[in-house]
């Protein structure tokens, strides 16, 4: 993959395309990149709120609805926490040519399933299986 490849703002990769040729890959890979950065800004965002907001207050209802808003936002950051090490993981697949490829069956993974969902490491047929396998074991 080119360092620097040049692709216009509108570029979407398309099906008649080779898969996962250099503009593909440098489309999502950008793509993960913006996703990841917005994700860093908004735990940034939430670290500052939460210091700025260690203060006392005297009426218990007050205090307790505070707190369950930090809590729901904690909560909200650990789930990006985790979303930025997929991304990571993805950026990975990206650099060592495994980026797009299920890792179950080996085939393709849709254009659509990864403009949607760039982190994807399965096709949608092999996400639903290994879900509803989870699902049975799950029940046991």
């Amino acid at each position: 993959m080119t360092a620097e490849l040049c692709l216009s703002d509108d570029y979407r990769p398309a099906e008649s395309e080779p898969f996962m040729n250099d503009r593909q890959l440098e489309y999502f890979r950008r793509k993960l990149l913006a996703w990841k950065a917005e994700l860093l800004e908004q735990s940034a965002e939430t670290i500052e709120g939460l210091q700025e907001s260690g203060r006392n207050v005297p009426d218990i209802a007050d205090r307790a609805s505070e707190e369950t808003d930090r809590a729901l936002e904690l909560r909200t950051r650990d789930r990006q926490r985790k979303l930025v090490s997929k991304i990571d993981a993805a950026l990975r697949r990206i650099a060592n040519g495994e980026y797009g490829y299920c890792e179950m069956t080996g085939e393709p993974i849709s254009l659509k399933r990864l403009d949607a969902r760039p982190i994807a490491t399965m096709t949608l047929e092999a996400q639903e299986r290994h879900e509803r396998r989870e699902k049975v074991h799950r029940d046991d």
